[in-house]
């Protein structure tokens, strides 16, 4: 039986309408696009929402690696033209005018098979592939579709990308640990005395501070290169980038000022904040 796609027009209904209801961060950072650029985000958000998923929700790792596959035959397909569900229907309207490199979305798959078998306190090396693979590498294909493809931001791409992603893991501490996941690097673990590698123990840990602190160090430098690297490139380009920047660090600020006494109580902005990062991003 051969699957007909659906239409250009149906197929971003649904892919829309899955960023819409994920009410994710990064829709507002979509939603200062002009028209083709901010449908292909959503093409491109969908692809990353669904394979995220894979990894998160399959019952084994087995499983996960075996649907991830089938997206790596998909993505092949789609950037020889074909295209199968609404997902790839959207992106195949972007390869072209975009230039995007299909290798992009394969390192994106590539992270997420890490995350379906649960890192747990990985070492320096491991969790800088890991950021390259699930953050960095959506920055690259981010940027070409905001508009600027040149070198200055790439770099936007690979420090902004790995800023986003030290945010996600220091806010996100305690909801890792309950799936078993711990990205706290082994080597810092190490450093503040910290033996055990059970991400529920080190929630208790008296040194998880220390160690959160060490990490935002890292954190920090990042945003600092982004920021540096994000000063030289097409400044209309760069305002979906901006927006996020500013968005993730306010989220760093509060993070690091609460100093990861209480992890479980997630960090969260007010509506006026956001609307103050939106108009900051635009126009800054």
């Amino acid at each position: 039986m051969v699957l007909i796609p659906p239409s250009y027009e149906q197929a971003l209904a649904e892919v829309k309408a899955r960023v819409a209801g994920s009410r994710t961060s990064f829709h507002a950072g979509m939603a200062v696009l002009p028209k083709a650029r901010r449908e292909a985000m959503y093409g491109l958000y969908g692809f990353c929402r669904e394979v995220d998923d894979i990894a998160d929700d399959s019952p084994s790792p087995e499983i996960a690696a075996k649907n991830l596959e089938l997206w790596r035959g998909r993505i092949a397909d789609v950037f020889r033209g074909r295209a199968c569900d609404a997902i790839t229907v959207v992106l195949r309207q972007a390869i072209q005018p975009f230039n995007l490199d299909e290798k992009d979305f394969h390192e994106i798959i590539d992270g997420m098979e890490m995350d379906s078998v649960a890192i747990v306190a990985p070492g320096e090396k491991t969790l800088d592939r890991y950021c390259d693979l699930v953050a960095s590498a959506v920055g690259r294909v981010s940027v070409r579709i905001f508009g600027d493809s040149s070198a200055e931001a790439m770099q936007v791409a690979h420090h902004l990308g790995r800023a986003l992603q030290l945010t996600n893991i220091l806010r996100d501490i305690a909801e890792d640990a309950a799936r078993g996941r711990l990205y706290l690097p082994s080597d810092l673990l190490d450093k503040h005395g910290i033996i055990s590698r059970n991400p529920r123990d080190i929630l208790r840990s008296p040194h998880l501070a220390s160690v959160c602190r060490d990490l935002a160090d890292d954190a920090r430098d990042q945003y600092q290169w982004a920021d540096e690297c994000m000063s030289k490139c097409i400044p209309s380009a760069m305002r979906p980038a901006r927006i996020m920047r500013f968005y993730y660090g306010a989220i760093f600020d509060q993070l690091v000022a609460k100093d990861w006494q209480n992890p479980s109580e997630r960090v969260r902005l007010p509506k006026w904040k956001k609307i103050a990062l939106l108009a900051r991003g635009y126009f800054g």
